[in-house]
C-alpha cells in the first residue's frame, strides 16, 4: 500500500520538477515552444499544457477541482500565454501539494469512482 508520506514526497517531486522544466521552457522564445516537435502534443507549449490539463482532470476527480472545461484533443488551446501557462501551473502544484499534505491512511484505504466522460462510463 502506499504510505501518504509517499504521495507528499511525489507531490513535492513534481512541483520541483515543473519549476525546472518551466525555467528551462522560459528560456526559449514563445516562437520555439510553439514549434511543431513532432510531439503528441505538437509543441513544447502543447505538451506542457496538456500536462497541466491532465492534473486538473485528476484533481476534478480526487479532490473536487472543477472539471476542464475543454476536452483532451483542443486542451493544448486553453492558455495561449506562456506567463499565464506557467502561472496556472505554479497554482496548481500548490493546490496538489495542500492536497497531498491531507492524505492520510483512511483517504488511501477508501474506493475512488469517478465518472470517466470521453467514455461515458463510471470508473472505479
Amino acid at each position: 500500500m502506499i504510505a501518504p508520506a509517499y504521495i507528499r514526497v511525489m507531490a513535492q517531486y513534481n512541483s520541483e520538477m515543473n519549476r525546472r522544466i518551466y525555467a528551462g521552457a522560459a528560456q526559449l522564445t514563445d516562437e520555439q515552444r510553439r514549434a511543431d516537435r513532432g510531439l503528441f502534443w505538437k509543441s513544447l507549449h502543447g505538451t506542457l499544457f496538456h500536462l497541466l490539463w491532465g492534473d486538473r482532470q485528476w484533481m476534478s476527480r480526487l479532490d473536487g477541482w472543477p472539471p476542464n472545461t475543454i476536452p483532451n484533443p483542443p486542451s493544448p488551446t486553453l492558455f495561449h500565454d506562456f506567463d499565464e501557462l506557467r502561472a496556472e501551473r505554479a497554482r496548481a502544484d500548490a493546490k496538489i501539494d495542500g492536497f497531498a499534505s491531507r492524505i492520510d491512511d483512511h483517504v488511501l484505504a477508501a474506493a475512488l469512482t469517478w465518472s470517466r466522460g470521453s467514455a461515458r462510463q463510471t470508473m472505479s
